[in-house]
């Protein structure tokens, strides 16, 4: 079946929170979000820094005048988001995640983060107890609507003001089939992505492993590499 991308719901009204929002990913999903019209919440462990980052964003080049960016702590971010991204390094990934469990409930929550580690011969994927990040998460978010998606975006594309369009697809694994279209819509808000159903949560560790491979494509090409599937 072709991709349809009519078929997907209004998510301009969602206020989109970052957890990890002032590290490379986190900030320059929040960047994007932002030059879309989406509201947006930087959140991190210091409110400070997050504030900072959320006035730095507001005034990057192709982010409208008046654009809702705003930061705060961690827990105020996921109180006041109506879906939220994790960011985070991995080896803070677990407590940060089970200490926004109670605010996180009921909410759309986007992982990430991608477990790698890094030695003389380049990144590799870490062995995670519960399978991926993403499972983690849904195991300590049991009240959370928990998916995988966004692994696979540059980190420098996203945060270049002078690259208007990233064309990639984005690889969206879940036990909740309404997530796909959801979270899928929201990555159509950043021009020239789509987002691809890639299976349940027990497939994540696959593509959060994958962002190894693209880490050493990028490294020999000098590229910022990203994944496109074909025929859908």
């Amino acid at each position: 079946m072709a991709y349809n991308a009519i078929r997907q719901p209004d998510v301009s009204g969602l206020t989109v929170g970052i957890i990890g929002g002032t590290g490379d990913q986190g900030r320059g999903l929040a960047c994007r979000f932002a030059r879309a019209g989406q509201t947006v919440l930087i959140g991190s462990r210091s409110a400070e820094r997050a504030v900072q980052a959320a006035e730095e964003i507001a005034v990057m080049p192709g982010v409208p005048s008046g654009a809702s960016v705003t930061g705060g702590d961690n827990d105020e971010v996921a109180r006041r988001s109506d879906v939220v991204v994790i960011a985070v390094p991995w080896d803070g990934h677990a407590a940060t995640v089970a200490a926004l469990a109670r605010p996180l409930a009921g909410k759309i929550v986007i992982d990430c983060v991608n477990p790698l580690g890094f030695d003389k011969q380049g990144p590799y994927a870490l062995l995670v107890a519960e399978g991926s990040a993403a499972q983690q998460a849904a195991g300590l978010l049991p009240d959370s609507r928990v998916c995988a998606a966004f692994n696979h975006v540059s980190a420098p594309l996203l945060a270049d003001p002078e690259i208007d369009r990233i064309d990639l697809d984005v690889l969206i694994c879940t036990e909740d089939r309404e997530l796909v279209d959801v979270v899928g819509a929201l990555a159509a808000r950043i021009p020239g992505m789509r987002g691809i159903y890639a299976g349940r949560l027990r497939n994540a560790h696959q593509i959060e492993a994958f962002a190894a491979n693209l880490i050493s494509i990028n490294k020999r090409y000098k590229s910022h590499a990203g994944i496109r599937v074909t025929d859908v």
